[in-house]
């Protein structure tokens, strides 16, 4: 389907951001981290968009749009990845990764009843074969959430109601512009929450190496909001969302290299059973798809 290897990019994108955020957040305020690292992408992001002459886009759009795209940054943009990164700094980037690619149950729900997405009982299989070989891939085991563990859930919730609105705003506004407010608005949000606590004065206060560790998120941020909403803009949400699992084995390659381990058997299990939860969803897509998306215009 047009436009589905960027969702793939996205989630190969995903696998590595996860891992190298986990460090990136030690190092400093999580709150700081978020509102640097959401502050360069959304300045990249406005420099593509004049780099590609789409600003006058943003002259097109309507009182509705803007609300939208207000909405989109608050709902994506900010509270969740608050939520996400001080979670990661209490669970483990493996629980984190787990709870976060359980995004695709919540936006199936939400794409079924909002946006009219189909699923049948090969969506179902699917979604067992991906839940569990991503339990098995982490090597997870049964225990009650922690605190961490409830921020990630939190803002992987928020997450899922941000894509289905997003899904439906890109049928009139363009990708990069969705992309953009959802870092721009997200930031200024979080810009107030470090005000409102007083944690604005450790923006001041920042080592070169929490800097620099602020600096490489970004730009893995930055290729993943400009693969994902221009992906998404062409592809149903609840297909996009699933393809995101495939950053799970990315994640765990990256842990098991930098650990000097090898997979267990259990692990391959685990990758066997999120590449056929996939593929699964790939000979669906007919049934899942939605027409495309309309021409932006005046």
């Amino acid at each position: 389907m047009k436009k589905l290897y960027l969702i793939f990019l996205t989630a190969i994108i995903s696998g590595f951001s996860i891992f190298i955020n986990k460090f990136g957040v030690k190092f400093t305020n999580p709150y700081i981290f978020t509102f640097l690292k959401n502050s360069v992408v959304f300045v990249l992001l406005f420099g593509a968009i004049l780099l590609f002459k789409e600003y006058d886009y943003f002259k097109k759009l309507k009182r509705k749009d803007w609300f939208k795209l207000v909405a989109i940054g608050f709902v994506g943009g900010s509270i969740p990845f608050l939520l996400f990164f001080n979670g990661l700094q209490v669970t483990s980037s493996a629980k984190a990764s787990f709870i976060h690619k359980t995004l695709f149950i919540y936006v199936a729900v939400l794409a079924y009843v909002f946006l009219k997405e189909r699923f049948n009982w090969k969506i179902f299989a699917a979604s067992g074969a991906l839940i569990l070989g991503n339990f098995l891939l982490l090597k997870l085991t049964w225990e009650p959430f922690n605190i961490g563990d409830l921020m990630i859930l939190g803002a992987t919730l928020l997450w899922a109601v941000e894509n289905t609105l997003s899904k439906h705003t890109l049928k009139n506004v363009p990708s990069k512009i969705v992309a953009f407010s959802r870092m721009f608005f997200g930031s200024m949000f979080i810009l107030i929450v470090l005000i409102v606590t007083g944690d604005i004065s450790d923006l001041f206060i920042l080592t070169k190496q929490q800097m620099l560790w602020s600096i490489v998120p970004s730009i893995l941020l930055t290729l993943y909001v400009l693969t994902w909403y221009s992906g998404l803009k062409h592809i149903p949400a609840t297909l996009a969302t699933s393809i995101l699992l495939l950053g799970s084995p990315v994640t765990t390659l990256l842990s098991v290299i930098y650990a000097g381990a090898l997979l267990s058997l259990s692990q391959v299990f685990g990758i066997v059973l999120l590449v056929t939860g996939v593929i699964t969803f790939l000979y669906s897509v007919n049934n899942l798809a939605l027409p495309e998306p309309t021409k932006f215009i005046t």
